[in-house]
């Protein structure tokens, strides 16, 4: 029998945001994508996606390393967790 490991949701989030405002020699656009994919997937599956912003709307065309630096906001169902992050 496996044991079922999982992470809050918050503490996810928390992650996610941090990597995705890196600037650094592991900040590719592919990796960058890897990340909002598994995000949104999770946010939406659990009730928690409120949506996204851009760190620099000057630098957001589609496709593009600034497209995908972003942070997703933090629903009120998990506020209070993140905040402790």
């Amino acid at each position: 029998m496996r044991s079922k490991k999982t992470i809050e949701v918050s503490k996810l989030l928390h992650w996610a945001n941090a990597q995705l405002v890196r600037m650094d020699g592991r900040a590719t656009v592919e990796w960058k994508a890897g990340i909002c994919s598994i995000i949104e997937q999770v946010l939406h599956d659990t009730g928690n996606y409120k949506g996204f912003g851009f760190y620099s709307n000057a630098d957001s065309e589609t496709g593009t390393l600034g497209y995908y630096t972003r942070s997703y906001y933090v629903s009120d169902k998990i506020k209070e967790e993140y905040i402790k992050l």
